[in-house]
């Protein structure tokens, strides 16, 4: 940026560069710190996926937490994906990275179903004894990504992928009501009218429900339990 604006005719250092722009709530689009830091003490779980035969919807889940830019700041999107049929569960924003969030989404997602195998990194939100426990007392099998193994959890990453060059760059977040009501109408898209080509061009929906995709496409959208932005934690 100082380069840009000293070859217009602008002298000016790269301190004050970065004031102004925290003052005008731009930032620069990059991978941020790590999210999937261990805290000290926490147990880590074997990842348990390599060499497994994905054949049905709820034998495995996954989650992960993502950055969501706003125009002024960022927000944490959580959200739990079956591996199967590529099915977002369910999700969650905040503006907070602690665990409640991220266990209020497993909360209502293990209302729908219950999976064989939960697998997420080693982030300390999913290392907590609080988000363990709740798997184990569901009797669901807990895997975790090895450090520094992103492909270990590929399809959550692709989610992220497509959320972000599909919704999230294409728009200008006001704050964060504007961001959960945009990402409501994408993950409603994304799970209920978006085909997939590894899916043989059905929507995920369709194949978590095994219901053929014009069926699934007037199912009650409440079965994401999107409705209430109170539980996006504004």
């Amino acid at each position: 940026m100082v380069i840009a604006l000293e070859e217009q005719g602008w002298n000016v250092n790269r301190k004050r560069v970065q004031r102004l722009m925290q003052i005008m709530g731009i930032e620069a689009i990059y991978p941020k710190p790590r999210l999937s830091d261990p805290a000290p003490g926490h147990r880590i779980y074997p990842y348990r996926l390599r060499g497994l035969v994905i054949t049905r919807p709820n034998q495995v889940w996954s989650t992960d937490i993502t950055y969501i830019r706003l125009r002024s700041g960022f927000v944490y999107l959580v959200a739990i994906l079956d591996w199967f049929s590529r099915y977002v569960v369910d999700w969650e924003i905040s503006i907070t990275l602690d665990t409640s969030f991220c266990l209020s989404t497993l909360n209502r997602a293990l209302e729908k179903a219950t999976p064989e195998i939960f697998n997420s990194d080693q982030g300390a939100q999913f290392t907590s004894e609080e988000f363990t426990q709740r798997l184990e007392s569901a009797g669901i099998l807990i895997s975790m990504d090895g450090r520094g193994r992103a492909l270990d959890n590929v399809f959550t990453e692709r989610l992220w992928r497509s959320v972000k060059y599909e919704e999230v760059y294409l728009k200008d977040y006001a704050g964060v009501p504007d961001a959960i009501a945009n990402l409501k109408t994408y993950f409603r898209f994304y799970n209920f009218d978006r085909p997939h080509q590894s899916l043989d061009d059905q929507t995920p929906a369709s194949v978590y429900f095994g219901i053929p995709t014009k069926t699934v496409k007037h199912q009650k959208p409440a079965m994401l339990r999107l409705d209430s932005a109170a539980d996006r934690r504004l």
